[in-house]
């Protein structure tokens, strides 16, 4: 058993003794071939839920900061975790997911690269669209639905997966990367939007 899949197994218990999770349209999830799961943030637990919740082995990037804590830094890079600074574009990020997109791999993005506050604007980075339209490979929106209060439901809704291939091989400004990857928030902020009316 590999490192990822222990961590999986034990956090997936974690999740079930606390938390009653509720998956929708995980069939959206290609069995194989690499793609990206991108989903809204709204609490620290988000990567755990996404990680127990998909059957494939993923790929997360994360803020770089988590890299320097002692512990939880040798952990995340054990699980193959790409380091990202969130202060500008960071060609270096950007070149490893689209490194691992090439070998077969899931990505895990949260496009607005931070937790948001409900109820907050959506500040959805062009990074999403970018590596996607560069990687070649489809987008799977997923809607966490949840206040994380102990021994609730945690809804995770996953979207058909989207596809900018009509994009492919094109040269592509900033703001139409950006444009794109708000669209993909549009679609994860609907579902949640459905969800809860």
């Amino acid at each position: 058993m590999d490192f990822y899949t222990f961590a999986r197994n034990l956090m997936k218990i974690y999740v079930d003794l606390f938390y009653r999770i509720e998956v929708e349209n995980l069939h959206y999830i290609p069995k194989e071939g690499a793609c990206i799961v991108c989903s809204n943030h709204i609490h620290n637990l988000d990567p755990v839920i996404i990680g127990t919740t998909i059957p494939r082995k993923m790929t997360y990037m994360a803020k770089e900061e988590l890299f320097g804590i002692k512990i939880l830094g040798a952990i995340i890079r054990k699980l193959d975790m790409i380091p990202v600074n969130r202060d500008g574009a960071d060609l270096s990020a950007i070149k490893n997911s689209l490194k691992a997109l090439n070998s077969g791999k899931v990505l895990g993005i949260f496009p607005e690269g931070t937790r948001k506050k409900k109820g907050a604007p959506s500040n959805v980075k062009p990074g999403l669209a970018m590596i996607a339209i560069k990687g070649k490979v489809p987008i799977v929106p997923v809607a966490i639905i949840s206040d994380y209060k102990l021994f609730r439901k945690i809804k995770v809704k996953v979207g058909a997966p989207l596809s900018f291939e009509e994009y492919y091989g094109q040269k592509l400004s900033v703001d139409t990367y950006q444009e794109l990857s708000q669209k993909v928030m549009e679609q994860i902020e609907t579902e949640i939007a459905c969800s809860i009316s």
